[in-house]
């Protein structure tokens, strides 16, 4: 099966997107006469592997290497660099040109940034006195789509860079893609955000569109394709990413690892017995059962599992006793065609069974919910000291800490300082970088104000009790209790609007933005369509209206999930599309605020 989702189903045209991406990339290389040698930032070889198969390089004459440190070797004399614009890799490519020089060699070089040039890189490169010797380029991939109702903008450390650098760089990045995407689809009428990035990424998004207008009367849309876009800041919600997924798909993201559609592990778990192989599962909606598990509950999908391998062995055993007609035939060897993708995905939930069956992993579920009820302090605060003494996985500690923060509005500062301490103690001074970084950016702090938690917890309902996982009718069914933050607010604001909840969003972190564009003041926004109209209520080409949520910083699969569960609700007004900075869990969220020196 291949990492390269299908599109056919999505909401909008999003083949459309892939291909331009595509046939921009292609060109690069055609138009580098002969051989060439391709060197790739690693960081962008995931994204690559959705947009085109490494064979249709290669049919290009690119000779394929990966950028690192040390200086590339090849033969050949044609030298094109596909990299992001970041300083430290420009180091890389000054060293390998310098190593090249060193030796005598003549080689031409071509650079081309990804999504768009820095002039801070370019810096670096004339300092190293290459820059005379490269042509310089843009690759423009500032989006592709993930899945059918998903799409990247492939941003990384974005979370990072803005709460604690302050580096604007990747709300640029979001609002160029969103505006390339109203080129296609029309100027998106109606706009709200939530959190600073949010709303500096809408703010840059009028500019564009000031200064590089769409002129929806020039396209032949007569009216927008997305009728609302709705920012969200990861910073207003850091707790749901710090809580353990329980969806199919989340699960071996918590476990795993996903990466651009695609878990690799060992060959061996999914029943080939060659040694030491690895092994790429790719995760998208063109595999049939995974498109009717990924957004299940992983204890419902062990059930449906069950059900499939047991109705197959069923059907096997009446075609072996029985005479069978053409048509029965026929309809057991289509059954039989989905076989690969049955044993694909057993295998898979078999493996994902051996963390989920430990006491261990149940235990720590219920630290979860203890913590998110915020009502037993004493109990947390041992549980999370208890788990330093243990030295447990620094990652797996600073999880429940940062909940422990959030949720207390912070920490009485003889406990903060207390934990830091025996957290440097247990781990090494050389984590005081990452614990500063996590304070800067407000997830780790002293308490200085009575905390809002539960005001927002009750507020919204995030807690529901009696979740039922197999028949869901919230989205709390995606933690098995808990309604994410971030989620409940997406769903306020496409059912009746945020205005309802005007008090409550004070509450949460970073300022609130509403706006209305490109002269359609005529079209309802959400806050005045009824939010449970008729799913027989469609646009003229069939579909429903259109919203993009856009998450700033990163989105979790369980949310995605739980968006794909509120777009299929019954009577739902709206189809949804979701933007995404980059997929994240609590453990990748706080990779990034590791310094590479802790690590």
């Amino acid at each position: 099966m291949s990492q390269i989702p299908n599109l056919e189903n999505a909401p909008i045209n999003l083949t459309e997107i892939r291909t331009r991406a595509q046939t921009e990339l292609l060109n690069i290389l055609r138009d580098i006469k002969g051989d060439k040698c391709l060197v790739i930032d690693p960081k962008l070889s995931g994204a690559l592997s959705l947009l085109v198969q490494s064979s249709e390089l290669k049919e290009n004459g690119a000779e394929l290497r990966h950028l690192t440190a040390e200086p590339i070797q090849t033969e050949r004399t044609k030298v094109v660099f596909l990299v992001r614009a970041q300083p430290d890799l420009m180091r890389f490519i000054c060293s390998t040109i310098h190593n090249d020089t060193s030796k005598g060699l003549h080689r031409e070089y071509y650079l081309y940034f990804v999504p768009r040039r820095l002039v801070s890189c370019e810096n670096v490169l004339a300092e190293e006195k290459v820059r005379e010797l490269l042509n310089i380029g843009e690759f423009s991939l500032y989006m592709l789509p993930l899945d059918e109702d998903v799409l990247s903008f492939e941003l990384d450390l974005t979370e990072k860079e803005c709460l604690v650098e302050g580096d604007e760089t990747a709300f640029w990045n979001i609002a160029k893609a969103i505006h390339n995407l109203e080129f296609s689809c029309g100027v998106i009428p109606n706009v709200r955000a939530k959190g600073k990035g949010a709303a500096r990424v809408a703010d840059i998004l009028t500019r564009m569109q000031t200064e590089e207008p769409v002129n929806t009367s020039n396209m032949g849309i007569p009216l927008p394709e997305i009728n609302t876009l709705v920012l969200l800041d990861r910073e207003v919600d850091m707790i749901t990413p710090m809580l353990t997924q329980l969806t199919y798909e989340g699960l071996i993201d918590e476990f795993l690892g996903v990466k651009n559609g695609a878990v690799e592990l060992d060959a061996s778990i999914m029943g080939n017995q060659q040694e030491g192989k690895k092994a790429k599962v790719p995760l998208n909606s063109s595999d049939k059962l995974f498109r009717e598990t990924r957004d299940l509950n992983f204890e419902v999908v062990v059930q449906v599992l069950r059900q499939k391998a047991t109705s197959m062995k069923q059907d096997y055993t009446e075609i072996s006793t029985t005479t069978q007609t053409v048509s029965e035939l026929k309809d057991f060897v289509k059954k039989l065609n989905s076989l690969p993708e049955m044993t694909r995905h057993i295998n898979l939930a078999q493996h994902l069974t051996t963390f989920t069956s430990k006491s261990i992993f149940a235990e720590r579920l219920d630290m979860e919910q203890t913590l998110v009820e915020a009502q037993s302090y004493d109990i947390c605060f041992d549980y999370i000291e208890e788990l330093l003494c243990k030295q447990e996985p620094l990652e797996k500690v600073l999880r429940l800490l940062i909940l422990f923060s959030i949720t207390n509005s912070g920490l009485p500062k003889k406990h903060f300082d207390y934990l830091r301490r025996e957290l440097l103690i247990s781990y090494g001074p050389e984590h005081i970088n990452t614990l500063d970084s996590l304070e800067k950016a407000g997830l780790l702090r002293k308490q200085d104000s009575r905390g809002n938690w539960l005001t927002i917890k009750r507020a919204l309902q995030l807690l529901v009790e009696d979740t039922d996982t197999t028949n869901p009718n919230d989205i709390s069914y995606v933690f098995s209790g808990y309604a994410p933050l971030s989620i409940r607010l997406v769903q306020h604001a496409i059912r009746s609007g945020w205005r309802s909840l005007e008090e409550i969003l004070k509450l949460l972190p970073g300022p609130q933005l509403e706006t209305k564009r490109g002269g359609f003041s005529s079209i309802p926004s959400y806050d005045t369509l009824p939010g449970s109209l008729n799913s027989s209520e469609k646009l003229a080409n069939g579909r429903r209206d259109l919203v993009l949520v856009v998450f700033v910083g990163g989105v979790t699969f369980a949310e995605i999930s739980a968006l794909r569960f509120l777009s299929s609700q019954e009577g739902m007004a709206y189809d949804l599309i979701i933007g995404i900075t980059k997929v994240v869990n609590g453990r990748t969220l706080i990779e990034t605020f590791i310094s590479d020196w802790d690590k």
